[in-house]
């Protein structure tokens, strides 16, 4: 996004808890990266992102703890280079270590608690077996907050072998003994690990929760959801629980050529969240499969509270 563009959302920021400068890419990719925190810093709202880490030195470090940014999380897809630098291509974990050791230095050497660093890593087959390994290293390199995730956008066959989540009742029982180790090591080694769910439970909301949150592209297009709106085609490949699926992106308008205003407003956003609110309001009738989520979010699986 043009900086310029962005800054023109300054307006909105201070009706915010989190901005998240996160989409479908690298933010330290991003030139005006410091300017962008900046700006969100400057209207009281709080402010980070994800990152391979690629890329990170002391120079890039300290513009970032001055830009004031709150929190950052690291993105691990094992606990070994062999399983993180196969899953997580152009990703050097040994590079990755080095970066966060440097950035925790740095923080100490300046006797500052931000921003809070955490790791993030996506649960798949070919790395749930270093989830323990993974909270031990967390301990050796200063991090204190763990957060385990399950892919949720899948889009080709690849990604549907991977996922770890079961789409019925039973989840298989492998991996639950593997995160349950990993649990005990977090609550031995003082880390705090958050777990997801490895097989559906009735939501009446889904953890990005759209009655909160939402989702700017970086041509604008305002969304109520990260998944609802890719980067590419109009319509995107979506599989679901094993089943093909192609579905329109969803943009309730541009922010750029709308006050946002008058696109939360709009008809077709007000029933959209208005659907999750019914469904809030009558738990019972989710049960009862009287209450079905909007038509877009029925084959995301972040519907099955995993």
């Amino acid at each position: 996004m043009d900086i310029a563009d962005f800054k023109r959302l300054a307006p909105y920021f201070k009706k915010t808890e989190h901005v998240i400068l996160q989409g479908w890419g690298e933010p330290l990719l991003y030139k005006d990266l410091i300017d962008a925190v900046r700006a969100v810093k400057a209207e009281g709202a709080q402010v980070g992102f994800v990152t391979s880490g690629k890329g990170l030195n002391r120079g890039i470090i300290s513009e970032l703890i001055d830009s004031g940014i709150d929190f950052i999380g690291f993105s691990f897809a094992g606990a070994t280079p062999k399983t993180h630098n196969f899953i997580r291509l152009n990703s050097d974990l040994e590079v990755l270590l080095a970066n966060i050791c440097l950035f925790n230095e740095t923080k100490a050497g300046e006797k500052l608690s931000r921003p809070r660093l955490h790791i993030v890593c996506l649960l798949l087959r070919d790395n749930i077996s270093e989830t323990p390994a993974l909270i031990e290293l967390a301990k050796e390199i200063g991090i204190k907050d763990v957060i385990l995730t399950n892919l949720i956008h899948i889009t080709n066959g690849w990604q549907e072998e991977q996922r770890i989540f079961t789409c019925s009742d039973s989840p298989q029982k492998g991996y639950m003994k593997i995160l349950k180790e990993a649990e005990t090591k977090a609550k031995e080694l003082n880390i705090n690990l958050s777990l997801p769910s490895l097989s559906p439970t009735d939501v009446p909301v889904c953890e990005e929760n759209p009655l909160r949150n939402l989702y700017i592209s970086v041509d604008g297009e305002v969304s109520p959801c990260v998944y609802l709106y890719p980067p590419g085609q109009p319509r995107f490949r979506r599989i679901y629980c094993g089943s093909e699926n192609h579905i329109e992106k969803v943009s309730f308008g541009n922010v750029f050529r709308e006050s946002f205003s008058s696109i939360w407003n709009k008809k077709d956003y007000v029933e959209f969240r208005g659907c999750f609110m019914r469904r809030q309001a009558d738990i019972k009738k989710i049960y009862s499969g009287f209450l079905a989520p909007p038509q877009h979010c029925r084959t995301c699986h972040k519907m099955l509270g995993v």
